[in-house]
């Protein structure tokens, strides 16, 4: 069983940039297909960002109409972690920010078995 732990959230302004990470212990994150989800206070876990087991450069990329163009997915397999850089950064863009592990690559959290506990992201205006 994998263990995912976030970090890198913070309180930034509009147009600034942040990146998280998500470290993962047990099986390598190359095991399986990598997503990023978040959640506003109020509102349901909504899909980000996800990511193929061994996605190439430029490729096997998966976004959100809200955040393409802005966000990049992206993960270092040989010492299981996934990214996420996240530019233009907007006041909707704030939320929990979670990342989960999946066998399969898919935009429905659902999918996804392994979760990690959540990093916040609060973009001022």
């Amino acid at each position: 069983q994998v263990q995912l732990v976030e970090s890198g959230g913070g309180l930034v302004q509009a147009g600034g940039s942040l990146r998280l990470s998500c470290a993962a212990s047990g099986p390598t994150i190359s095991s399986y297909a990598m997503g990023w989800f978040r959640q506003a206070p109020g509102k349901g876990r909504e899909f980000v960002a996800a990511i193929r087991r061994s996605a190439w450069s430029g490729g096997g990329t998966n976004y959100a109409d809200s955040v393409k163009g802005r966000f990049t997915i992206s993960r270092d397999n040989a010492n299981s972690t996934l990214y996420l850089q996240m530019n233009s950064l907007k006041p909707e863009d704030t939320a929990v920010y979670y990342c989960a592990a999946s066998d399969v690559t898919s935009r429905y959290s659902d999918r996804y078995d392994y979760w990690g506990q959540g990093t916040q992201v609060t973009v001022s205006s």
